[in-house]
């Protein structure tokens, strides 16, 4: 297999987001970590008015960590140096 056919191959499995390619099993593996913690940590949430909204907001923090553990970057640097 070619070095071409190598990078065709992954650019199929990503997509851009903010101007960045992200793979898309990552992506929906996070999002899916971030809903169950919001959600799970906003329904556990007492019924007085900001508790929610606080418990809400600290289980997409707890998913964000988790999903920033599980899933390692992959992106590489190459330092290429300009000929004049």
């Amino acid at each position: 297999m070619s070095n071409r056919d190598v990078r065709a191959n992954q650019d199929e499995e990503n997509i851009e987001v903010w101007e960045d390619l992200v793979h898309i099993k990552d992506l929906m593996i996070s999002l899916i970590i971030c809903s169950v913690t919001t959600l799970g940590a906003y329904l556990i949430a007492p019924n007085e008015p900001p508790k929610p909204l606080i418990f809400g907001l600290i289980g997409a923090v707890i998913g964000f960590i988790i999903s920033s553990i599980l899933i390692k970057p992959k992106r590489t640097f190459r330092y290429v140096k300009e000929e004049e």
